[in-house]
């Protein structure tokens, strides 16, 4: 199972800092790198996910506040169980989704909603899939060496006057890699049937 240790570790290796008795990165350093790669990582590759949220009693308002990590609601079944699925017109202010139907729900009845959101890394695990895993790695491991070529100017390095500019080249090329990757596996790049949502 892959972890923020495993990418860690992964990004380490990239960056040739494997002797743990003289690290050039802390952890915290990394994490703080890796943070930053996965939320653009999300922008562009968000979690696809559903959730089953039920109506309040004659309120058209729903909190979306238990949707962790929700970057943007793709659609709303409403009501359940119709075939085909049927998908109501629905308004967003905050985390308060509501839904335009002629009628308030009578009861508590159920509403799926389809979103994406942000990927989650951290001890137990991650909702990211083995390429992402890598996008991520690749990105951790530019932004990281770009803030040290930063913090190598006007220091007196033993490697000579020009690693910093090496480490900028390595970084900056890095990261269009990171960017390319991005666009490539966009979600909005990628070819999916599907059919229109028609409000029920």
């Amino acid at each position: 199972m892959t972890t923020l240790t495993t990418i860690r570790t992964r990004v380490r290796q990239d960056l040739r800092d494997t002797d743990a008795a003289n690290y050039r990165w802390t952890d915290s350093e990394l994490d703080r790198h890796i943070q930053r790669a996965l939320d653009e990582t999300s922008r562009f590759i968000p979690r696809e996910a559903s959730a089953t949220l039920n109506a309040t009693a004659g309120s058209r308002d729903l909190s979306l506040a238990s949707l962790s990590g929700l970057i943007e609601v793709e659609a709303v079944e409403y009501p359940l169980g119709q075939f085909p699925p049927s998908y109501a017109q629905f308004s967003q202010w905050g985390a308060t989704l509501s839904l335009l139907v002629d009628s308030a729900p009578a009861s508590a009845l159920p509403v799926t909603i389809s979103y994406t959101a942000q990927h989650t890394l951290d001890g137990s695990g991650t909702t990211l899939t083995g390429v992402q895993e890598d996008i991520v790695a690749t990105g951790a491991s530019a932004f990281a060496v770009l803030g040290l070529s930063a913090a190598a100017i006007d220091r007196l390095n033993t490697g000579g006057s020009d690693v910093s500019a090496q480490f900028l080249a390595w970084a900056r090329a890095r990261e269009i890699a990171f960017r390319q990757l991005l666009i490539q596996h966009a979600r909005r790049n990628r070819v999916r049937a599907r059919r229109a949502y028609v409000a029920g």
